[in-house]
């Protein structure tokens, strides 16, 4: 790839079509980057699906059912067509949808505005939003912060848009822009939080003054009175949750109180929590390289140049009105996120559009070194993934082929790594490349996992339609996923590694539980221990896949046994079933 003032433009479109495809490959797999708490999630909208009815939200898993808002649940309804078309890819589609959006219609087009009509640095912005990796586990499976981000960045959209085209101007806004605002505002607090309407209006409330380029009463009361009226329309759409829900005291008391309030409280006591607690301030305030995952250190380096160019060159005098809209987007949701006593990097994902634009505006005075730093992490993480694929292949699950395939792309970023020594001058581009590579193979590597011959056989499957099937739940809600391995059957959980008291009988020992279990249901999924399964010859091995573990615990994972991920990475599931 050559160098990026120089390169031609049609080359580096390249980086974000490979990435937009990255988001497309895989949406039915169980092991895409996710949320521990999707198929809770999942679960609602199964459940509420069942009832036939848009409220109230239907939950088995006790304190799980008002805990998100029910636009979120109803957009799986649909994606779902009530539960006729119950595939994992039906519904994580509509996030991709919401992603490519933000992509492309935001981030790419007003970067392409604000860099001269650039199209590579649209390219980069582009590439760098969707590599982050908070937009790539969030972005494009079902419970995801794509939809939020989309609605709450459009008015943030039109103030670009604004001062792109009158720098100079005041602020010329009418009533119906606000009433509009309060409808965005409302749809984005509907899929998440009504709190996210305090960081959206006052990042848009003071963007709109600090751009200004000259401050007047009447300015400042205009925009006051109007984003007030916005978020009171918003907050108004939100409230109408209350309205339509037949049980609106369990709607405040488990997602008000508890689910939001909550999070504004500490036992520990406010301060003593935000320096020593669970949740301390100061690794919220490395949000956004956090978030970047591996352009982590990209972001550090642009940070670190915009506070040098803010301090001791420029200043912020003759910065051009919409960057000053990118600033407080990307300051407003830092601060605002940083108040609560329960605090979490994901909070200031709606900023990270923001981020894209600016670190592309900004992406050839990003010190090279912080591109290297990112190349040499991605090394030895591609050939850790590439190791595993070839295991993989070992495994009779799919064609070797794959491996091959996750070689392949292991070794093309691995010559990149290589190349940028003797070429240092692409290491800005060679960072982008590798990050590429690392999630396709990623991809590749859990590629035959989801395949037919990795899965639990087809006659197994069939020979348990309409039965009861006891399995594994080693996280809130992970028994969901086996709906969807086996469609038609009863899915009953059961504590797969003693976390949850009370979930069928943790504290038994295993070789009693599995009889119990054995006894009280038509089949069982039972995770192999590495010791013989000791319900046999009184039990039945009806099929049998392998399992990725996904929750280590300390010791699991060292520098010597990293390299055999079949001492770490899998074990064997069994479905097992009672010898007539």
């Amino acid at each position: 790839m050559q160098r990026l003032r120089h390169s031609p433009d049609r080359y580096w479109l390249l980086l974000p079509l490979l990435a937009a495809a990255l988001y497309c490959l895989g949406l039915d797999s169980f092991y895409a980057p996710t949320n521990g708490d999707e198929m809770v999630y999942i679960h609602l909208a199964r459940m509420t699906s069942e009832s036939g009815h848009w409220l109230p939200l239907q939950s088995e898993i006790h304190g799980m059912r008002n805990t998100k808002p029910p636009l979120l649940i109803w957009q799986a309804m649909v994606a779902g067509d009530w539960g006729r078309l119950w595939h994992l890819w039906a519904l994580r589609i509509p996030s991709v949808l919401y992603t490519l959006c933000t992509a492309l219609g935001g981030v790419g087009y007003f970067t392409y505005r604000l860099g001269g009509a650039r199209l590579r640095t649209a390219c980069v912005a582009v590439t760098l939003y969707l590599l982050y990796f908070s937009t790539f586990r969030y972005g494009r499976v079902y419970l995801t912060s794509a939809p939020e981000t989309f609605w709450l960045a459009l008015p943030m959209w039109w103030l670009l848009d604004y001062r792109l085209r009158y720098p100079k101007l005041a602020v010329q806004i009418q009533p119906w822009h606000f009433g509009i605002f309060g409808i965005v505002f409302g749809l984005g607090a509907a899929y998440k939080s009504f709190a996210l309407l305090a960081p959206a209006a006052a990042a848009w409330w003071l963007a709109a003054l600090w751009s200004e380029p000259t401050l007047r009463w009447n300015t400042l009361r205009r925009l006051t009175v109007g984003m007030g009226a916005s978020v009171l329309l918003g907050l108004a759409i939100f409230a109408s949750w209350f309205l339509l829900d037949p049980d609106p005291q369990a709607v405040w008391q488990e997602f008000v109180v508890s689910e939001n309030a909550g999070k504004m409280t500490s036992s520990q006591g406010y301060w003593y929590n935000a320096l020593y607690g669970t949740y301390p301030l100061w690794p919220q305030l490395f949000s956004y390289p956090i978030n970047a995952g591996l352009l982590a250190f990209q972001t550090l380096g642009f940070m670190a140049w915009s506070v040098y160019q803010a301090t001791w060159q420029r200043g912020l005098r003759n910065v051009h009105p919409a960057v000053r809209v990118l600033l407080v987007w990307l300051l407003l949701w830092l601060v605002v996120f940083c108040i609560p006593s329960q605090r979490s990097e994901r909070y200031v994902i709606p900023a990270m559009p923001a981020l894209a634009i600016a670190m592309a505006l900004a992406w050839e005075r990003i010190p090279r070194i912080w591109s290297l730093a990112c190349v040499w992490i991605c090394v030895p993480a591609v050939v850790i993934l590439a190791r595993i694929a070839w295991f993989i292949g070992t495994l009779e699950v799919a064609a070797f082929g794959w491996a091959l395939a996750a070689t392949a792309v292991a070794s093309l970023g691995l010559v990149g790594a290589l190349w940028v020594l003797a070429r240092p001058r692409h290491l800005r581009s060679a960072g982008l490349l590798a990050c590429l590579c690392l999630y396709a193979c990623f991809y590749l590597m859990v590629a035959p996992l989801d395949g037919e011959k990795a899965d639990f056989a087809i006659s197994a499957k069939q020979e348990l339609q309409g039965k009861q099937i006891a399995v594994p739940n080693g996280f809130t809600g992970q028994f969901e996923a086996y709906r969807f391995v086996f469609p038609g059957a009863a899915i009953a959980p059961y504590d797969a590694e003693g976390r949850n008291t009370g979930e069928r009988y943790p504290e038994m020992p295993a070789d009693a539980r599995l009889n119990r279990l054995l006894n009280e249901f038509d089949a069982v999924v039972w995770r192999d221990e590495g010791t013989p399964l000791s319900c046999l010859p009184n039990c039945r091995i009806l099929a049998q896949r392998w399992h990725v573990r996904s929750r280590h615990k300390d010791g699991d994972v060292t520098l010597n046994n990293i390299w055999y991920p079949d001492q770490w990475l899998f074990n064997r599931e069994w479905l097992l079933s009672r010898t007539e």
